[in-house]
């Protein structure tokens, strides 16, 4: 298979252009000048002449011509601009006596360059037909009586030369072009596995950063970045001494390698990260170049959430054989009160003492349901979802079956905004956390209100949901246990609300934290995963 190269054929296109041009001048200047009078047209001056200009005339349009098609031309183009030449060298050839003129091995460099830039058949065909002109004029200078038969081998030699370096050449040729093109799809494959590494890296759940010997950032992922809340200077560069905490872990580890780093805490929302360390070696070649550092952040969530795993699984074995115990006798003694609230015999405060029993056997009944759900709770069923269009239709439902007077303002920042996730997951939790939000809010302002707001973030790209309410927030002390389940600040709440909405996010890829907004409002914010992540 023969192929050819668009740039290789140009650069030589252009080197052989400036070669026809600058011989037709030279081979000009020297008839004019006299050089060589028995060697240049001493035969037939006349049509050296004639030949010399045109040779000059043709190579001067066909240069300026190739220049402005920046040395491109096809194949039949090439190989009829080679034709000509080879005409014109066997009539320069013939007006110096043929063979004995010495300007023979001209041919060489027009047949050499066919081989390169053509086919091999059409490198073959040329060096037929420069071959069948020498034997022509070979013949005609024989019937002149200017040589005899030992000129006609000679041209025939000549002849064999031409078809030697046509097939070499082609040969060659061909073996260089399938190197070339061997090279360029390996290249090809290590570009393709280095842009897969680097979308591996990107995509990874664990954050990877790496850092030379001077505390440059060379490297960092999105989950690093993500994780550790990490702004770029003003010239696009991170440094270690950015986070001073990094960097003194990282001192840490670099006096005491075989300990272990404790966590870090990163933003206002006190997210920890489990820093892990590793020095980069260097091939030898490379000995002179400084150690550089490997740092893997790992979000301390994820652990969290496996062993929370095991502890549900624990929970789920508890609660299955508990719960047919417990759920029977409150169901007795909840059955007992509202008879005996029955009785007229009863004055107010028994009766206030009655309904005291049902309210707290209600509470503890959805205590057992709640931990109940979380040891039932199902596999997730991520789907694709873009939340411009599910959370007007989740608003709208939401607000058809509530009886009292609320208010959502949805805000959509971006026209599309996709994620992943199982939308019942997230039904259940924004549900929550709009019923939490409508709480407190009315409780402050005597409206129930909340602010939902969506969009994309703007370094990482993933989507994002912000619930807003009107009310007090969460006190600073009570930041820490706000997740944590049975911790509530209510006499009649269960405590396993929103620690319920965290499992179910952290369950689906994503997180659920609380701050303060930018007019310093309660915000619990839902950060989802990649939109093509698969899990």
């Amino acid at each position: 298979m023969h192929t050819t190269s668009p740039q290789g054929n140009s650069t030589l296109l252009r080197i052989y252009a400036y070669y026809r041009f600058g011989l037709s001048g030279l081979l000009l200047l020297m008839f004019y000048l006299g050089v060589a009078p028995n060697v240049l047209g001493n035969m037939e001056p006349s049509l050296f002449l004639y030949t010399s200009l045109g040779f000059a005339g043709l190579s001067s349009a066909s240069l300026l011509l190739l220049w402005y098609r920046n040395f491109n031309l096809n194949i039949e183009q090439r190989f009829f601009l080679l034709f000509i030449d080879i005409m014109l060298l066997v009539l320069l050839i013939h007006a110096s006596g043929g063979l004995d003129s010495g300007l023979s091995p001209l041919l060489f460099v027009t047949i050499a360059t066919g081989s390169i830039i053509l086919k091999p058949q059409a490198s073959a065909a040329l060096a037929a037909t420069a071959t069948l002109l020498m034997l022509a004029q070979t013949l005609l200078i024989i019937r002149l009586g200017y040589g005899d038969s030992r000129t006609l081998f000679s041209a025939g030699m000549l002849g064999s030369m031409l078809f030697i370096c046509s097939l070499s050449f082609s040969y060659f040729t061909t073996r260089l072009r399938l190197s070339a093109e061997k090279a360029a799809a390996q290249e090809a494959h290590v570009n393709h596995l280095q842009k897969l590494a680097q979308l591996i890296i990107e995509r990874m759940q664990t954050g990877i950063i790496v850092s030379s010997a001077s505390g440059e950032v060379e490297l960092i992922n999105q989950s690093a970045n993500q994780l550790l809340n990490w702004q770029q200077r003003h010239n696009g560069t991170r440094r270690l001494d950015d986070i001073p905490e990094l960097e003194e872990h990282i001192r840490l580890w670099q006096t005491f390698p075989n300990s272990r780093a404790p966590n870090l805490k990163i933003g206002e929302n006190n997210t920890e990260v489990r820093l892990r360390f590793a020095n980069l070696e260097f091939p030898a070649n490379e000995s002179g170049r400084d150690a550089e550092t490997l740092i893997y952040v790992e979000d301390t969530r994820t652990l969290n959430r496996e062993a929370q795993q095991l502890k549900l699984a624990s929970l789920g074995r508890l609660t299955a054989s508990i719960a047919h115990e417990i759920r029977n006798p409150l169901g007795s003694i909840s059955h007992a009160a509202q008879l005996l609230a029955e009785s007229p015999d009863l004055g107010a405060a028994d009766l206030r003492l009655t309904e005291i029993i049902e309210t707290n056997t209600r509470r503890v009944n959805q205590i057992i349901e709640n931990v109940l759900q979380l040891s039932r709770r199902q596999p997730t069923k991520p789907e694709a979802l873009d939340l411009a269009i599910w959370l007007p239709q989740f608003v709208a439902d939401y607000s058809e079956h509530r009886a009292e007077e609320i208010k959502i303002d949805l805000r959509l920042l971006n026209d599309s905004i996709r994620t992943r996730i199982d939308s019942s997951h997230l039904a259940q939790v924004l549900t929550n956390l709009v019923d939490n939000g409508l709480r407190y809010s009315e409780k402050v302002s005597g409206e129930a209100r909340v602010t939902l707001r969506a969009g994309l973030d703007p370094v990482t790209e993933w989507a994002y949901l912000e619930v807003i309410d009107e009310g007090d927030g969460i006190p600073e002390d009570n930041l820490a246990h706000v997740f944590e389940p049975f911790f509530t600040t209510e006499a009649t709440g269960s405590g396993l609300g929103l620690y319920l909405s965290r499992e179910l996010c952290e369950s689906n890829h994503a997180t659920l934290n609380y701050r303060r907004d930018a007019g310093q409002k309660s915000c619990f914010k839902i950060e989802f995963a990649h939109p093509d992540r698969i899990f």
